[in-house]
């Protein structure tokens, strides 16, 4: 025990770290993990906290590329005042602990940190928007004597405009919850889904 060896001072159960909230459900087995706390603060941080909110972090067909990036020095210089690193970093941190559900957008968005154009901006907030109607959403794991461990991952073809490079996303699922994910751009460029989907193997 460490407290042999150091003086300590034991503050029971853990309920919160990290900007995670732990609940515990002893009784019927269950364990879930919220951010919610965190994501009214940076709602709140991005004067966002009393916005609508919106049902989807992205619309199925958006896409972002470095056409959408200012291209002047005008134009630099009047988004050099958006917090633009800044949100993405939070949305980053949220995503990372437990909100896989906007990994994809998230990603997407961190290409474009050094020039920030409109539509990035744009499909930021959006992002807060889906967290201020999801907030409440909690990873959720049970108990159970059941231990396997259940992968699953897909990639799209060609996905990046910039650069015609495929993205890859995966989860694993262990005790009835996520307990890993990803989603990341491929560092190779391929000719076809089937290859997207090998390159994923061969990489990760």
């Amino acid at each position: 025990m460490l407290s042999t060896h150091f003086d300590m001072k034991d503050l029971g159960e853990t309920s919160y770290v990290l900007g995670i909230k732990i609940l515990r459900d002893r009784a019927n087995g269950v364990l879930k993990l919220s951010q919610r706390t965190y994501i009214e603060k940076i709602l709140k941080r991005f004067n966002m906290h009393n916005c609508s909110f919106a049902r989807v972090p992205i619309v199925k067909g958006d896409r972002f590329s470095k056409a959408q990036c200012p291209q002047n020095d005008d134009e630099r210089k009047e988004k050099r005042t958006i917090p633009y690193s800044s949100l993405v970093g939070n949305l980053m941190y949220a995503q990372v602990c437990t909100r896989l559900d906007i990994a994809f957008v998230v990603g997407m968005l961190g290409r474009y940190l050094s020039n920030p154009g409109s539509q990035h901006w744009k499909a930021a907030k959006k992002v807060l928007r889906y967290l201020q109607g999801t907030k409440d959403l909690m990873l959720t794991y049970w108990r159970t004597n059941i231990l396997d461990v259940v992968g699953f991952c897909d990639a799209d073809f060609a996905g990046c405009i910039d650069d015609k490079k495929s993205t890859t996303g995966y989860i694993f699922v262990m005790v009835g919850g996520i307990v890993s994910w990803k989603s990341v751009k491929q560092t190779l460029i391929t000719s076809s889904t089937m290859e997207a989907d090998c390159c994923f193997l061969y990489e990760y």
